[in-house]
């Protein structure tokens, strides 16, 4: 007999007593007829469905450091600059949705601009299609984010010399762009062990905001809100997608920017009469404005036109002839007035 088959039997009473105890205590509070609380509330169908198939889609993996694939003499030797690694849209064109519309793989992950903010930039800002302004603009700030935070990790590295004094030519000038954080951070997170960890929480914060452009996702000319969930078959594998398709919601409650209707009249006359064929029943200009303006001049001129053939054909000769009916010098004065009329309006 080992010595663990010994001691089952004390084992066994020390567990039994224990037991005895705590249902003891817990007599005291109703067990075992009280169920306790709820461990968690009622959550309501629609809610859960939709949580689960948040928590069930992807999540957009990016890496860094960036992968080492040198194409210049320059990223061979001290490495690959850092590069903002985007959600990519993929633009299709059909007869029945149009020819703007475009989708982007789903993730749990992906952020958006509110609706608000992606109306301001599209009315206020003229940034519809082109959104290289957009990209540009990310992509300085990712950099600039990371070129920032090598500066706090030198500056962090200079804090272990103790050889080096930080606020001397030329450290000082690190020390300036980096120990204000420190002013901030340092009265709400504590040293550990009494070392500083300010400096690393910051560079953390600094992880977080440069990781998260690569997560941001432009919808123009659409709203994020018009996203519509479903699901392609992208590379022989069913994914979940958000597809933004037919006519952006902003092209009804505003006029169409100028440009792209001049590019539409000018250069893709098949864009133009798709959209005056398919949203015909809606009250959208889609001809450019000058093109409307050349256009409201010959219909105003032609009606000119047709009031002096019609009043010509109204009054005839012999109506004319008698005076005592309308005075001759009257008509044609009224007559004179019109054709003054129409040549100082054109």
């Amino acid at each position: 007999m080992s010595l663990d088959e010994k001691f089952i039997s004390v084992r066994t009473a020390f567990y039994d007593i224990v037991g005895s105890f705590f249902r003891g205590i817990a007599g005291f509070f109703g067990y075992p007829t009280n169920p306790g609380m709820p461990t968690m509330s009622e959550i309501p169908s629609d809610q859960y469905a939709r949580s689960r198939f948040l928590d069930s889609l992807p999540t957009h993996s990016t890496y860094w450091p960036p992968v080492q694939r040198p194409e210049t003499w320059f990223e061979m030797i001290f490495g690959p600059t850092p590069k903002v690694e985007t959600v990519p849209r993929y633009i299709y064109e059909s007869k029945e949705e149009g020819f703007y519309n475009f989708y982007i793989e789903n993730y749990k992950n992906i952020y958006f601009f509110p609706d608000w903010l992606s109306e301001f930039i599209q009315v206020r800002l003229h940034i519809c299609l082109d959104i290289t302004v957009l990209e540009t603009i990310r992509e300085v700030f990712f950099v600039g984010l990371m070129v920032y935070s090598q500066i706090v990790i030198l500056r962090i590295a200079l804090s272990w010399f103790i050889y080096i004094n930080p606020y001397t030519f030329p450290w000082c000038y690190i020390a300036a762009a980096v120990d204000w954080t420190e002013d901030i951070l340092q009265g709400i997170v504590p040293a550990i062990l009494g070392v500083n960890i300010t400096g690393s929480v910051f560079l953390g914060i600094l992880g977080v905001l440069a990781d998260s452009l690569n997560h941001l996702v432009f919808t123009m000319p659409f709203l994020p809100s018009e996203g519509e969930e479903t699901k392609l078959l992208i590379n022989e594998q069913m994914k979940n997608v958000l597809v933004f398709h037919y006519l952006p919601i902003l092209w009804y409650r505003y006029p169409i920017p100028n440009d792209i209707r001049e590019f539409w009249y000018n250069e893709r006359p098949d864009i133009l009469e798709y959209m005056e064929k398919a949203y015909q029943n809606l009250d959208i200009q889609f001809l450019p404005d000058d093109i409307v303006t050349q256009l409201n001049q010959v219909s105003i001129s032609n009606s000119f036109v047709d009031f002096d053939s019609n009043l010509n054909k109204m009054v005839s000769t012999e109506l004319l002839s008698k005076n005592d009916f309308i005075p001759t010098d009257l008509v044609l004065t009224k007559l004179h007035s019109f054709t003054s009329l129409e040549n100082f309006l054109f």
